[in-house]
């Protein structure tokens, strides 16, 4: 990559996501540096662990300089669980995945049906408690698939069935859903700037919905995706006779099916839809470290189809391109094409499996084969 090196005084920016089940997004960070570091020891390097809003997002804000705030909350199985957000200046950071997350259950658990967004809204509610006047709300890694009804009866919501009784939890129970009460809801929210932000935009049910793709991997089968987009459906109709037409118009928004339908919940709270990597960037500082850096390195675990959809390397790749600064990625594996990675504003790519093509030797190992494809872009670029 001769053509494209990086001339005198080269200043690195490091802005790559998490490699799934490896490292976490500042690991990743460390690792890179490490390798830099060892090909070109006085490399100026500016670090900035970044999230689209799934998982490793308050990781991310705790890493540009937020405080981490824990709270216990309800987990997506009804026990309690410690959850963490991030907080800065009146802005917190709340991730869904802290307190209703895939990761909270134990391995080879799934709980479709039942599982609960209730700490969710405990998570948001912490929040408020703790002075947030705006709050960025990422989305994204769930283990439920309950509407977001879960993280509103946290906030006040109260839903009951046709004897009067709370419904129980997660989205199953949503099918026996008579009434909808959502004039309890903590006052606050409509004094907050509320931003919802998520790397998908489907909406809340429909062959697009979050049951129907985004089930199967909370472990529903075709009869459990089945019976959750008709109970959300339901939840829609029920919601409407309540609070009218809103309820509708929410369900069928870009981002209502995000993270099992809590993007739907988020939105009746009067969140504001952004893609996650584009506000997560503007919220981290991206703008001006990337000013400073005249290389980009971004990456995440697997570089593929997925990556172009609003992923976080394709935004920093996008935001480097309109700035005139030349990008190359890490990751474990890379799926795309040449051609479709100058498409999204990377130069070239530097998979693990180059170094390691075998998967159960390459994850184990991700740490010092990152440092060794660190070393190998030092020589090529800088």
């Amino acid at each position: 990559m001769t053509d494209g090196a990086v001339t005198e005084a080269a200043r690195v920016l490091i802005a790559a996501d998490k490699f799934k089940g490896s490292l976490t997004a500042v690991q990743v960070a460390e690792r890179v540096t490490a390798g830099l570091r060892k090909a070109v020891p006085d490399v100026e390097i500016e670090t900035l662990p970044v999230a689209d809003g799934g998982d490793g997002t308050v990781a991310a804000a705790v890493a540009a300089g937020f405080e981490r705030r824990e709270v216990r909350v309800t987990g997506p199985l009804g026990d309690q669980v410690t959850a963490a957000f991030a907080l800065r200046e009146g802005t917190a950071v709340v991730e869904m995945a802290e307190a209703s997350g895939l990761q909270l259950l134990p391995a080879g658990t799934f709980a479709a049906l039942t599982a609960t967004t209730y700490g969710s809204g405990e998570l948001l509610k912490a929040a408020l408690d703790a002075g947030a006047r705006s709050i960025v709300f990422g989305v994204g890694g769930s283990a439920t698939t309950d509407g977001g009804a879960g993280m509103l009866a946290a906030l006040g919501a109260v839903f009951l069935d046709a004897n009067g009784e709370p419904v129980g939890p997660g989205g199953g129970a949503l099918a026996r859903l008579a009434s909808a009460d959502l004039s309890g809801i903590d006052p606050r929210f409509a004094e907050v700037d509320f931003v919802l932000a998520s790397d998908v935009d489907n909406p809340l049910t429909g062959p697009k919905g979050c049951a129907a793709v985004y089930g199967p991997q909370k472990g529903a089968s075709p009869e459990d995706v089945a019976t959750l987009d008709a109970a959300l459906a339901h939840f829609a109709v029920v919601l409407e006779k309540s609070i009218g037409a809103k309820a509708a118009e929410c369900a069928v928004l870009p981002g209502a099916g995000g993270a099992g339908g809590i993007g739907y919940g988020a939105l009746l709270l009067g969140a504001t839809f952004r893609p996650g990597i584009e506000l997560m960037l503007e919220v981290l500082g991206f703008a001006p470290a990337l000013e400073r850096a005249t290389l980009v390195i971004t990456g995440e675990g697997s570089l593929d189809e997925q990556t172009l959809h609003g992923k976080a390397p394709a935004g920093v790749a996008a935001a480097a391109r309109a700035a005139g600064k030349p990008v190359v990625a890490v990751c474990g594996r890379l799926l795309l094409t040449q051609e479709a990675l100058e498409g999204a504003g990377i130069r070239k790519a530097y998979p693990l499996t180059d170094l390691e093509p075998d998967p159960a030797k390459s994850i184990p190992n991700a740490g010092p084969l990152l440092e060794q494809v660190a070393a190998n872009i030092a020589a090529d670029v800088l």
